[in-house]
Parts: structure tokens; C-alpha cells; sequence
């Protein structure tokens, strides 16, 4: 390895810190690179990662720690490292690029590009004597066969630009129920309803899309939202996607069973995950979705949480070079660590073996049934195995605690940091921890005090060196956040700065002639093609989230320009919804609330945070809640109880409020839950 550090030694990304001693000549993105590459008249390598990656630690080791490898990277190539979670919006349009010429994407992403950045080849990992191949070989065509790269870089990128074209739509399509409940039938082809997730491997939470089916259930009682839904939480809380012994799930699993986990452990996946399995536990209060909320809040303030405030992006896959190692058990190694009984027990319970459950004699720790079966059907007192189990697991956790830990990604990015607070309010709402809504709170302000700029812009990252302005999915989650805080707290503080925010979005992404929000800023860095974020996917798309949240500003501020931008983006995508399953599960969730009831729930009154979280740990799809003790917003003008002991609940629809009560009792049956 090269002991000269190259351009990467300037970086704040810890991914491309990784890189800083490569012998490759790496650059970061930026368009001075752009411009020199032009002048010497090189092709570009645009390779993109991340820090938790297992793969890109792989080809790093293999190829662009080589000498032979960086001698011809170096000789042929501007050389450009990107970190996809700093720099989304590259990552998306080389992406896109593999996508269209090999048909599938993931990463490490190598795009090969023209000096101007024109992608004309895009894949994913390489090993070390095929990618030597695939760097001669694009050499020589650059040299010799200019005109053709030159032919395919055009059709590349009008590819590109042409799918981020936006068709006009019919805006007087009305939406429907039984619209909504014809959207299922492109789920159940899809839906694994033996292990849960989605039918094959690998399996990824994809949590946006449990929410959907929660939601169809909660509105049409259709049975299989329900049993898709539960057969889904169950086998990734029993899997070892979920790490049982310290909390906390990995990125997904390789297999089709949430068996053996792809071990790095992403921050928006366990905040994702935490909402979903709150909402989960509101309406099915399963203990065991209440131990997964707990440990996997627990695993992310032990290891993802900055000591003042604000969460770390990941943990890496690796440890001592090895995928894993930090969280597998030899059998010898369990027997030194536990009792002969609790040996018997986690090889009985946790599926272990004296050979391995899975590579080279190492065993994932995974579960086949919940501990209530289990005891049901081994004759055993539950009381008694709940506590031999939770002893079991702190001998282990503390054991795995002197382990080399895996390398900590700790970059604090807006967006995921957003989905971790709305996450926390869910579990707040759910479980009625104090301590994860002061966590919620702590978290939106540092983000408040850090990230955005004299109220003009949001940044996605900050520190000394170097910021990174904000992309639209910073802001959507950001508005999605402290919306849902302000329905916890009501403080109107939090709904302001929502709509603040809000209103940026309207100035800096969105063109008068699109439906959509662009995923970049209008004023920022302009790059090959726009893009559009609007497909669902691990992470929600964030027009789906700001969407949702236009609809909910609409209703708490009374104000119809909000919902119309909501209703022309739903429009936009309708066609979608009937084929697009998973890809589509935050736009049907915001078909639902256009189309079946939606309540505006305003309580006002002495105690009305405490009646508002009464009212929300039951799981309500359909609602939006407002109030306090002032008549600050349109729809609570003379709302607020005469008498100051008082607190009132009136149940809204469209703005018409039903008798108001004092008993929340009967605002429940007015809002029509079900008695549990």
C-alpha cells in the first residue's frame, strides 16, 4: 500500500477516509475535478459506497489497495470516490445508469463516465482480474473508439433524463375506495406468507410497506393485511436479521428465512423498524414487539447515539476483516461463557449446533418460536424462561461487549436522523416511555441548532470542515418529524418550523410545471439529469413523505393550496398503485386518508397532551391531532373550555366537529375504534 495519502485525506466522510491511503489517485466529487478531467481529457471512475459495506470493503482490499490495479486507474482514469449516503443525489443518477445497462444496481457502484460526466458503462463489484479486464478494455475503447462511447454516453443520459420526465396527468380523477382495496391484489403475489417479508432472497425490512398493509387492515378488516403483517414482524423479531442478543436489526438477510443477516446495522432500518413495530404493538400488543421497540432503542443509544445529541449513520458488517465475526458464536466459545443449562438452553431455543449453523462452525443466534410457545410446548413455566432467557442474553451481550467492534460510520445525516425521532414518537405513543419523547425532542433540537441555516437551508451534514446543503428528503423527513412532535407535544413551535420548512421546499425544489418536488436544489450543483424521488423503497421516497405531510399541514392550518399540491402528487403516481406494490406503500398510505374518513381531533384543555396520548396508543390510521391550551390554529378558534379544569375533545371531519366530550371513552367510539 501506497504510504502516500491521496486527495481523500481531506475528506469529513469516514467511508472515503477509508480510501485516503489507497494508491489509487482518488478525488472527491466536485466540478474542479470535472473541469481538470476534461482538460487532460481523461474518462471518469465514479465508484460509490459506503462505510458499512461489506462488498466495497472487499473490492477496496482487492483492487484499489493493489499497486498493479491503481497503476492502471491511475494511468487511464480520473479516479472519483463518492460516499452514496453523503452525495445521494450522484449515487442516483449512476444508479440509474446501471440499472438501464445491466439491470441491476447495488453497491460498489463503478460508473464509467466521459470527462463531463456522461456515464457510457455502470456495474457493480468487480473482482480484482475482471476489473483489471474492464479497465484495459476501456482505455483502449476511449482511445480507439471515441465515437461509440461518445454514442452510448448520449443514449445513456437521455435515457436517464427522459425517466425523471414527469407525463401530465387528468386532474379530475376522483379517488375511491374500492380504488384503494383493488391495490392489494398486486401485493399478494408478492407477499411471503409462509416466512413473511417478500417472496425469494434476499429479504429487506422494507417497513414502508408493513405500514401499508397495517393501515388496509385497520380500514378494511381484510384478513390478509393482518397475517401478511404479523408473519412479517414475527419472523424478522425471531430471525437473525434482529440481533437477539444486544438489539437492533441488520441491514437484511441473504436468505428467505431472515436467517443469517448481511450484519451492518443502518440507522434508518432500526428507525424505521421502531415506528413500524409501534404501530404494530397499538393495535396487536404482542410482548415480544414491545422487548424489539425497548432493545432496539437501547442498541441505538449505546452504540448510534453522539454523546450531546443526534445519531451516527451505521456500524460496519466487518470486524477484524471478517463479515460478522463480532456477532457469531463457535460453540466452544458459548460453552466457556454459559452454564451446562443455559448451554442447553440456546442450543435448544437459539438453534445453535456444535458444528454451526452457519459458515466455518459459527452460529447465528435465531428463534422459531416467541417464548410463550415455546413454553406451551416444552411444559415449561413462562415466567421462569422469560428470566432464564434475559439472563442468558446480558452473559452473552456482556461477553461480546470485549470483542473488537465493528467500525462506526459517524456522520449525522438530517434525513435518517428525522426517521429516528418520528420513530421514537411512535415508540413514545406505544409504549408511553417518557424517555424516548425527551429523546425525540433533544434530537429535533440539535438538528434545529445545527442544520438549519439562519432559517434558509437545511443542511444534511455539518462540521468543521465541510457542509453538504440539504436534499429534499432532508427536508420531507424533517417536516414529517416534527410534525409528529407536535401531535405528542403541541408545541406550536414545531408545527411553525414544519411549515417553514415546507415553504423552502416550495421555493428551492419545485418548478410551477411539475406535480413534484425535485430531489435536488434548484440553486444547487447542476449535475448530468434532475431527478425526482418518487418510488418507494427501503427508505420511503421522499415526494411520498412530503406529500403526506402537505395533506397534514393542510388540515392543521386549514390551508387548500397544501392539499392540492398533495392531491396533484397523488394524481401523479395513481397509475402506479395498482402494480407497484411495495414501491408504492407510502402513496397508498396517503390514497387512504384521501379517501376513507380523516379526522381532525382537537383536544383543548388543561390535560390535553395527556387525553391526545390516551387517544394514540391505540393505532389509528386515519386522524391528525391538534390542540393544547390555546386556540392557535384556525380550526381551535372558541374550542378552548370556559372552565380551566377542563379538557374537551372534539372529533372533526373536513372541518364539521361531532358534540364535544370530556370522555375519552366516547371519542373513541366516535372516531370508530373497535373495542380491543
Amino acid at each position: 500500500m501506497s504510504a502516500q495519502a491521496n486527495n481523500l485525506k481531506h475528506a469529513t466522510s469516514p467511508y472515503l477516509l477509508q480510501h485516503a491511503e489507497n494508491p489509487v489517485n482518488w478525488e472527491e466529487w466536485s466540478p474542479e475535478v470535472l473541469r481538470r478531467a476534461q482538460k487532460e481529457n481523461k474518462p471518469l471512475i465514479i465508484s460509490v459506497g459506503y462505510a458499512a459495506c461489506h462488498w466495497c470493503h472487499v473490492m477496496a482490499h482487492e483492487s484499489f489497495e493493489d499497486e498493479e490495479v491503481a497503476e492502471l486507474m491511475n494511468a487511464h482514469f480520473v479516479c472519483i470516490k463518492i460516499d452514496r449516503e453523503e452525495r445521494p443525489d450522484i449515487d442516483h443518477i449512476y444508479m440509474e445508469a446501471a440499472q438501464m445497462l445491466t439491470g441491476r444496481g447495488g453497491w460498489p457502484l463503478n460508473a464509467f463516465a466521459l470527462p463531463d460526466g456522461r456515464p457510457f458503462y455502470a456495474a457493480t463489484y468487480f473482482p480484482k482480474e475482471n476489473w483489471k479486464k474492464v479497465l484495459s478494455n476501456v482505455a483502449k475503447a476511449y482511445a480507439s473508439s471515441y465515437d461509440q462511447l461518445l454514442e452510448t454516453a448520449e443514449k445513456v443520459t437521455d435515457g436517464i433524463q427522459m425517466s425523471q420526465e414527469l407525463s401530465p396527468v387528468d386532474g379530475e380523477n376522483e379517488f375511491s375506495s374500492s380504488s384503494y382495496t383493488d391495490f392489494i391484489m398486486s401485493w399478494q403475489n408478492i407477499v411471503d406468507l409462509e416466512n413473511g417479508g417478500f417472496k425469494g432472497a434476499p429479504k429487506f425490512p422494507m417497513s414502508n410497506s408493513w405500514q401499508f398493509l397495517l393501515q388496509y387492515y385497520k380500514r378494511t378488516q381484510d384478513n390478509f393485511g393482518a397475517e401478511a403483517f404479523l408473519k412479517t414482524l414475527d419472523g424478522m423479531a425471531l430471525g437473525g436479521i434482529y440481533d437477539q442478543v444486544g438489539g437492533g436489526f441488520s441491514r437484511y438477510a441473504v436468505d428467505d428465512k431472515w436467517f443469517a443477516p448481511h450484519f451492518e446495522k443502518m440507522l434508518y432500518d432500526n428507525a424505521l423498524l421502531v415506528n413500524v413495530y409501534a404501530n404494530a404493538y397499538s393495535l396487536f400488543p404482542k410482548p415480544e414487539y414491545k422487548q424489539v421497540i425497548s432493545e432496539t432503542i437501547d442498541f441505538v443509544k449505546r452504540e448510534l447515539k453522539h454523546p450531546e445529541a443526534g445519531f451516527y449513520s451505521a456500524l460496519d458488517a466487518d470486524s477484524e476483516g471478517e463479515e460478522g465475526k463480532y456477532y457469531v458464536w463457535t460453540y466452544r466459545e458459548l460453552a466457556e461463557v454459559l452454564s451446562e443449562t443455559e448451554l442447553d438452553l440456546v442450543q435448544d431455543y437459539y438453534n445453535i449446533s456444535r458444528r454451526g449453523n452457519w459458515e466455518s462452525s459459527k452460529n447465528i443466534l435465531y428463534a422459531r418460536q416467541f417464548p410463550q410457545d415455546y413454553a406451551k410446548d416444552q411444559g415449561l413455566d413462562l415466567k421462569i424462561l422469560r428470566k432464564e432467557l434475559e439472563d442468558l442474553k446480558n452473559k452473552l451481550h456482556r461477553y461480546r461487549q470485549k470483542r473488537i467492534r465493528p467500525a462506526l460510520d459517524d456522520k449525522i445525516l438530517t434525513s435518517w436522523n428525522a426517521l429516528m425521532i418520528s420513530g421514537l414518537v411512535e415508540a413514545y405513543k406505544a409504549l408511553r416511555k417518557e424517555d424516548y419523547l425527551e429523546l425525540a425532542e433533544s434530537a429535533i433540537e440539535f438538528l434545529l441548532k445545527t442544520r438549519w441555516v439562519e432559517n434558509e437551508k437545511l443542511l444534511r451534514t455539518r462540521n468543521e470542515e465541510k457542509s453538504i446543503v440539504g436534499f429534499l428528503e432532508d427536508y420531507a423527513f424533517m417536516i414529517e418529524a416534527l410534525i409528529n412532535l407536535y401531535q405528542v407535544t403541541f408545541k406550536m413551535e414545531y408545527l411553525n418550523k414544519a411549515r417553514q420548512l415546507t415553504e423552502i421546499c416550495f421555493r428551492d425544489f419545485k418548478e410551477r410545471s411539475s406535480s413534484m418536488f425535485q430531489y435536488t436544489s434548484k440553486s444547487g450543483e447542476k449535475l448530468i439529469s434532475r431527478t425526482y424521488e418518487i418510488n418507494d423503497n427501503v427508505i420511503p421516497a421522499s415526494n411520498s413523505s412530503l406529500a403526506k405531510s402537505l395533506f397534514l399541514l393542510g388540515k392543521l392550518f386549514d390551508d387548500e393550496a397544501y392539499l392540492q399540491t398533495a392531491k396533484k402528487m397523488l394524481q401523479q403516481v395513481e397509475a402506479k398503485l395498482y402494480k407497484s406494490g411495495p414501491y408504492a406503500a407510502n402513496w397508498q398510505i396517503l390514497y387512504g386518508w384521501m379517501t376513507f374518513p380523516f379526522y381532525e381531533v382537537a383536544i383543548l384543555g388543561k390535560n390535553a397532551k395527556e387525553m391526545a396520548l390516551t387517544l394514540q396508543s391505540d393505532y389509528q390510521s386515519n386522524c391528525v391531532f391538534l390542540g393544547g391550551q390555546a386556540e392557535d390554529l384556525k380550526l381551535l378558534t372558541h374550542k378552548l373550555p370556559k372552565d380551566s379544569s377542563k379538557t374537551m375533545i372534539y372529533i372533526c371531519e373536513n372541518k364539521t366537529c361531532q358534540q364535544p366530550t370530556t370522555d375519552v371513552e366516547v371519542a373513541k367510539k366516535q372516531l370508530g375504534f373497535k373495542p380491543s
